[in-house]
């Protein structure tokens, strides 16, 4: 035996709790790092990646303490921890399994496939705990095969279709996006998967059978000198660091989306600034040449050519007068037939910030209550734009739009509980729309702000009910 190998050996115990302490960390780090508000599958699927680390660090750690106190347990509890902890095993690499099943599926069609690891875990633990367990005498042998089994069974196959899914789907949802340095991280995750697969499914302790009696924990230190359990704690470092640093992807989704709001926001004020102009300037000149085309069609003799022309003028203004009423309805928000609380939640869920900013929305208007399309819109403009100043500027962990109707007037107000507004702060863009549209709505705009304590924004316009 190598010094080497002598050294690694003697510090089995110290290796075993840093291999336990490796996974333990990926799973902690991972469910600690979710993203709730994200779009992302892999978001979802990163919960199983988070229990396999948790619940295989301790089960690393649960082996090494029956190791310890063995000489101090009686017959009954050390039959039982061991059972306990071999059950965890194969819970772990149950979840890695469906870690690999969860990124393959794209449909609500293909969740059947779930069934696949979990059959196998019940049909693993009904041979392991149901067959072998009466027959085997000897529980060193039997925690052995259970072990081998699992790995077979359970580690090889859900590794390997980790690996597999894991490429599949940063090529299809993750290069898109654009961030190359985050499809080297997870491709990088792709090979340590691979790698995890293998020496973990591929080499369990020895067990009377093929091939665990030929490739095993003992056969595999003879021929490289090394325990496996350094290799797999490397790759589980590994995979912790690159996990970690493949999250960035939430955060560019993240603002992927946010500069996807700002667009539509600046495309929609566009269309109204538009919308105004054509309103209050075409129109308007258009409608005065008809009326001055009209005057003179009383000046001109009956049946005359001039007239025949003037009538003509007259049919092509009021087409136009028509093109530009239907142009002003096409570019603004076509909210008239949906009630006004409900277009209020659709734009809360289009903004989508129930991740890391919560917003809530608290109406005392019926259900069925309808403002008229101009009025909506601008209502839902400054909705949205204080909802992106909150987000991008408050810190705030929530959000409320409150909304209310103080005699023939209506109160809309967005309060946040983030960090306030400085002092002597210069109005930015949205803040200015914010105002102008308070403006044409005719109601006042209040903003009130102290240090820590959040912003409450107050819009009151007069509103009465034909």
């Amino acid at each position: 035996m190598t010094p080497i190998a002598q050294f690694l050996e003697l510090n089995r115990n110290l290796i075993q709790f840093f291999y336990g302490l490796v996974f333990f960390s990926l799973g902690l780090t991972t469910a600690l790092q979710s993203r709730s508000y994200s779009r992302l599958e892999l978001a979802r699927s990163l919960k199983w990646l988070a229990v396999f680390g948790l619940i295989h660090g301790l089960c690393e750690w649960g082996e090494l303490l029956i190791l310890l106190q063995s000489a101090n347990l009686n017959l009954e509890t050390i039959f039982f921890w061991p059972a306990v902890q071999l059950l965890a095993l194969g819970a772990s690499f149950a979840a890695l399994f469906m870690f690999g099943v969860s990124l393959t599926i794209r449909d609500l069609k293909r969740r059947w496939l779930y069934a696949i690891p979990a059959s196998i875990f019940v049909l693993w633990g009904t041979t392991v705990y149901g067959v072998l367990l009466p027959a085997i005498q000897d529980q060193e042998v039997w925690r052995n095969i259970g072990n081998a089994l699992a790995r077979y069974f359970l580690s090889l196959p859900g590794g390997l279709l980790s690996a597999l899914a894991l490429h599949q789907y940063t090529r299809r949802e993750i290069a898109p996006l654009n961030a190359p340095h985050i499809v080297r991280s997870l491709h990088t995750v792709k090979w340590i998967l691979l790698a995890y697969a293998l020496l973990s499914g591929l080499v369990p302790p020895p067990a009377p059978f093929f091939p665990a009696n030929w490739l095993n924990t003992q056969s595999f230190f003879q021929l490289v000198q090394i325990p496996v359990h350094i290799l797999r704690s490397v790759l589980g470092l590994s995979l912790a660091v690159f996990v970690i640093r493949s999250l960035e992807i939430f955060d560019v989704e993240y603002a992927r989306r946010l500069e996807t709001i700002e667009q539509e926001q600046i495309l929609s004020i566009e269309r109204g600034r538009i919308a105004r102009e054509l309103h209050d300037g075409a129109l308007q000149a258009v409608y005065t040449a008809g009326l001055l085309v009209e005057s003179a069609v009383s000046l001109s003799p009956p049946a005359s050519p001039l007239a025949e022309r003037l009538d003509s003028a007259i049919s092509a203004l009021d087409g136009a007068i028509q093109n530009i009423r239907r142009n002003l309805v096409e570019m603004t928000t076509n909210v008239e037939n949906q009630p006004f609380n409900m277009s209020l939640r659709s734009l809360i869920q289009e903004i989508h910030l129930s991740g890391r900013v919560h917003v809530y929305l608290k109406s005392t208007l019926p259900e069925d209550f309808t403002l008229p399309a101009p009025c909506n819109a601008h209502v839902q403009a400054i909705v949205r734009d204080a909802l992106v100043n909150v987000i991008r500027h408050a810190n705030a962990s929530q959000a409320e739009v409150l909304v209310s109707r103080q005699g023939s007037s209506l109160a809309l107000c967005v309060e946040d509980d983030g960090c306030g507004m400085p002092a002597n702060v210069r109005p930015g863009y949205g803040l200015r729309n914010i105002s102008d549209r308070a403006r044409l709505l005719g109601g006042q705009l209040k903003i009130a702000s102290m240090p820590g304590k959040g912003v409450l924004l107050q819009i009151v316009f007069p509103w009465e009910e034909n």
